[in-house]
């Protein structure tokens, strides 16, 4: 049995692949250079970085379809390695079956041969080797594996062409075909895009129940919390490792930047005293004063080497919404058989903040596309308030003209925003603080990435000020620094917000309700955002189960009824009362120490670990706070 152990505990050690040295340039810009990593068996890696860091390049190494401009790539030969690009090239003329079977997969081919043997019953012979085939293969299993992927990504017309797909199809298809070849290694680079929410949780799922090693990108700062187990950025051109979910890595990147801005503090010190050194310019030129002018440059760069964080931070001056909004009437909508709304009737609020949800084709866009008029409904009708100023956001973009610049694209849309006290801020202002900098202003918008274009597209749409904004499926190709942008800018946007979002962490962050579209046009009104939502679901007792207590559930949309407190708990909530302010007291205190230039490199990692067990600790004694305080009531 210890032999056993042993054994396994050096398969999931195995190393897969080693990336050494590696450096990446684009003429005179280089994306990366001299990185290093290694992936080893059963580790779940989450790939970070903002767009246009160099992500899919060094995926696109790593998966071997180009080559590095110097370095090394070296990997296992007996492993498999499947890579998702974020663009499938798959062949039109080829059904959803055929795109499958074309893969390396000779289980595959098993399977496709023992279905062909069942349509054809007569044929003895074709059946008994086909069966024979399936026990020799162990492809039993496969099959059910095989057949639960098909039917979770909505792929159950094998027949059907893949030129007639749709984006998402094709994206989908080629999602199974990665899974499907049974890989060791899987690169994915975004894979949970044009996937509904229950197709990326049953993904989410999929990946922590079965023994893949994973490399991927994604945007799904959900995903990355629950299925990876490691966390790599990509920031100015080096890697940054850390061993955890997503939660781990916020948090340890937190303590790393207050390291890195106690000694950059500390640096710019040590400059303007060297400067003044400089300038006083000795005569005398001895081994340690020259020694002393080599370092000065290297304390000059450490000084200035500022960090290039954005937020955004805008008191917005937009048009006030009057009493009427927008209403909906009695709307429905059918495309031939299929209703996707039949007498959904809402009266939009002043500041409210909704989310939809829904499976794909149970109109969602179509809910959007009438609100905005850009739809007819069947029958009932949309009022849109006389002061209401539409900002639409739509999944097909803005066509953008070759020839054209970034800022004068942005200008044809609007100069400024007006903000409160009478500032502005400009159409330039607004593309630096969606992460544009200088020089991509005035780039050509053909040189572009996707999420670039996206970006873009937002800021069009913010320009015009509009004081209700619709958002349909705003974060798709969007990196998590410009995801964080937009969601600063939304959480202190005055108006109306109505968003269609697959992200989970988007949908908690922004609204306060959900419409869930259901089928045979039904909408329900969800007080909550999609974690309570998800929460109240799971506990609701399986279809047909057998109910024991007589009394009725309480619904969600039933007043619960509040216990008191305990004599337990009534000491707790009075200990809280005095420990929080003792706790945030403690917090200031540390932060102001880090202030001292004299501290040393283990006194600064000392005081940033103490601070996040006083941070971690106050945020327990709040919720317990909140919790024991409801229970009071």
């Amino acid at each position: 049995m210890a032999v056993d152990t042993v054994t396994l505990r050096q398969k999931r050690s195995m190393n897969y692949m080693t990336i050494q040295h590696v450096s990446r340039s684009y003429g005179e810009r280089v994306l990366f250079k001299n990185v290093s990593l290694g992936i080893n068996q059963g580790q779940k890696i989450g790939f970070v970085a903002k767009n246009g860091m160099g992500k899919t390049s060094l995926l696109h190494i790593i998966a071997g379809l180009v080559e590095p401009d110097q370095g090394l790539v070296q990997q296992r030969k007996d492993i498999k390695i499947s890579y998702l690009p974020q663009e499938p090239n798959l062949d039109p003329n080829l059904s959803i079956e055929e795109s499958i079977l074309a893969s390396d997969n000779e289980k595959l081919k098993t399977i496709a041969r023992y279905e062909k043997a069942l349509e054809n019953p007569d044929d003895a012979d074709a059946y008994q080797k086909a069966f024979d085939a399936m026990d020799r293969q162990d492809a039993w299993t496969f099959e059910t594996t095989y057949k639960q992927i098909l039917f979770k990504l909505k792929l159950e017309d094998l027949s059907a062409k893949v030129g007639k797909l749709s984006g998402g199809q094709k994206k989908r298809l080629a999602l199974a075909i990665t899974l499907l070849t049974n890989p060791d290694l899987l690169i994915l680079d975004e894979p949970t895009n044009h996937l509904d929410l229950e197709m990326i949780e049953w993904l989410e799922s999929y990946f922590k129940e079965q023994d893949y090693t994973l490399l991927m990108v994604t945007h799904d700062r959900y995903f990355l919390d629950r299925v990876c187990n490691e966390i790599i950025e990509l920031e100015d051109g080096k890697l940054y490792t850390y061993k955890g979910n997503y939660s781990y890595y916020l948090d340890k990147k937190e303590e790393r930047m207050q390291v890195e801005a106690v000694t950059q503090e500390k640096a710019q010190q040590l400059y303007k005293k060297e400067l003044e050194w400089m300038r006083r310019q000795p005569k005398a030129r001895t081994t340690k004063s020259k020694s002393r002018i080599d370092d000065f440059a290297d304390i000059k760069s450490a000084a200035m080497n500022r960090r290039k964080d954005h937020k955004v931070q805008l008191e917005i001056n937009m048009e006030r919404l009057g009493t009427k909004v927008i209403e909906l009437h009695n709307i429905s909508k059918s495309f031939g058989d299929k209703t996707l709304l039949k007498n959904f009737t809402y009266n939009f609020q002043r500041g409210e903040r909704i989310g939809i949800i829904g499976k794909n084709g149970t109109g969602k866009s179509t809910l959007l596309n009438i609100i905005t008029r850009k739809l007819q409904p069947d029958t009932g009708k949309v009022i849109v308030g006389d002061t209401v100023k539409l900002g639409y956001y739509t999944q097909g973009g803005i066509e953008l003209n070759p020839g054209e610049k970034v800022i004068d694209v942005i200008k044809k849309y609007g100069e400024y925003i007006p903000l409160a006290k009478g500032r502005i801020i400009s159409a330039s202002q607004l593309l630096e603080r969606f992460l544009f900098d200088n020089k991509k202003k005035h780039d050509y918008v053909e040189k572009l990435s996707g999420g670039e274009r996206k970006r873009l597209y937002l800021c069009t749409v913010l320009i015009q000020n509009p004081n209700f904004l619709i958002l349909d499926e705003p974060t798709n190709d969007l990196d998590i620094p410009t995801l964080n942008v937009l969601e600063n800018f939304l959480m202190d946007f005055p108006g109306c917000v109505l968003v269609v979002s697959h992200d989970r962490y988007f949908m908690d962050k922004i609204v306060d309700h959900i419409f869930v579209l259901g089928n045979e046009g039904k909408v329900t009104d969800f007080p909550g955002n999609y974690t309570d939502y998800r929460a109240y679901e799971d506990s609701k007792p399986p279809a047909g189960a057998e109910t024991k207590v007589a009394k009725p559930k309480n619904d969600w949309k039933e007043k619960n009824v509040k216990a008191g407190l305990t004599f337990n708990e009534q000491k707790e909530l009075k200990k809280l009362d005095k420990r929080i302010p003792t706790l945030e007291r403690k917090i200031k205190e540390v932060e102001a120490s880090f202030m001292t230039v004299e501290l040393s490199q283990d006194e600064i990692t000392e005081r940033s670990k103490e601070l996040s067990a006083l941070r971690d600790e106050l945020e327990e004694s709040e919720m317990r706070w909140l919790e024991l305080s409801d229970k009071a009531e």
